[in-house]
């Protein structure tokens, strides 16, 4: 069976399913817009374990589309430290006139908001298992989704590792943790660096005094973490990471990523061109995966919005302009993810120290937290 379409999307995640709503908004016949996902909806958000932090940038785009989750916890303050080290920084939102710097939500409640705008906007979703590209020419792209192939002019790949064009293994695991604090302070969220890595704790969206842990270390390490009872956990937990919000008590299970930086040099092949985990997979510091990603289907809809209302324009020299002006985005926030976890992970005193006076400087300095703040709540245009 052969079927024909204007945009066929791989993949039913965030992005994606962003992605098609953007694109929908635009379309005169928005049945010409197929999402291709392993899963149905609800059942591709069962049990994932992760929360999700979202920027200023990412609330407008979803709120326009009304997707925005019903669950949030809002992030007003972030404040920035490493371990056995002096230096810190706090960031706070009135700094930059917005309403927060961030919101954490569960990925079941993004996944849900998204799926729900998607039911209504006339898109064709097909949950046919997982799809491959396979041939493509001048005028378009075969998608073979099990028994199916389908053909599409245009290809929009986002899920999958991005391609090793640059890459790097940061020889460390993400332990993915609940804890609840004696002592919460509502709106904050705490970046603590350690020689093991970056060890993250997020207001939690559906627990009140809950954080959400994200503890970046060694695999060996992570591998004990996760194999400890709630209470052993719970001691490692406030050795780490002090006692600034009074006891951590962590409970629940414990999930281990692995971390690593995948990038793909170009973002457009031919007709294909790949967005969010398809084109970059970063470390999680400071949250900026799931942001450049939304930036970068946010930038598509707009690249191709021409082309939906005359598809008699050529494609190329749209694919062609879209991603050169991704690119100072991209890898700007690439640099950042990538050099903040190595630096304060050196176990080399003068470096630790420097990066201590860096994180004053910017507590300091409202002229030099201006820009970094700026970059994480918007991303950078080119």
């Amino acid at each position: 069976m052969t079927s024909d379409f204007d945009i066929a999307i791989l993949g039913g995640g965030p992005v994606g399913q962003t992605m098609a709503l953007l694109l929908a908004a635009h379309a005169a016949h928005p049945a010409r817009i197929a999402l291709l996902t392993a899963t149905p909806a609800p059942a591709a958000a069962q049990g994932d374990p992760r929360v999700l932090a979202m920027n200023h940038g990412s609330r407008m785009l979803l709120e326009g589309l009304s997707a925005w989750p019903a669950r949030t916890a809002k992030i007003d303050t972030i404040h920035v430290s490493q371990r056995g080290r002096l230096g810190r920084a706090v960031i706070r939102h009135d700094d930059f006139d917005v309403p927060a710097l961030g919101y954490v939500t569960a990925y079941a409640a993004l996944h849900d908001a998204l799926s729900q705008r998607l039911a209504a906007s006339g898109v064709t979703v097909l949950a046919r298992g997982p799809a491959h590209i396979g041939q493509s020419d001048a005028t378009g792209v075969e998608i073979i989704q099990g028994e199916e192939r389908l053909r599409a002019a245009l290809v929009v790949q986002c899920d999958g590792r991005a391609r090793d064009d640059v890459k790097r293994d940061y020889g460390q695991h993400a332990v993915l943790a609940t804890a609840r604090a004696s002592l919460p302070r509502p709106g904050w969220a705490w970046e603590r660096f350690t020689q093991g890595g970056p060890l993250a704790l997020l207001p939690h969206p559906e627990i009140a005094g809950g954080y959400s842990v994200v503890w970046c270390c060694a695999p060996a390490h992570a591998a004990t973490l996760q194999a400890m009872d709630a209470h052993d956990f719970s001691v490692a937990l406030n050795a780490a990471y002090g006692t600034r919000m009074g006891t951590l008590t962590a409970s629940g299970e414990r999930h281990v990523f692995p971390l690593a930086l995948s990038m793909r040099r170009e973002q457009v092949e031919g007709r294909v061109v790949t967005i969010g985990n398809a084109a970059q997979s970063l470390h999680p510091v400071a949250g900026q995966g799931l942001n450049l990603g939304l930036r970068d289907a946010a930038a598509l809809s707009i690249a191709l919005s021409p082309w939906q209302a005359a598809p008699a324009i050529p494609l190329d020299g749209i694919l062609k302009r879209f991603a050169e002006s991704r690119r100072t985005d991209r890898w700007t926030t690439a640099g950042l993810t990538d050099l903040m976890p190595r630096a304060f992970a050196t176990g080399m005193a003068p470096i630790e120290h420097a990066c201590g006076a860096a994180l004053m400087a910017l507590d300091l300095s409202a002229t030099l937290r201006r820009p970094l703040a700026r970059h994480l709540l918007f991303g950078r245009r080119a």
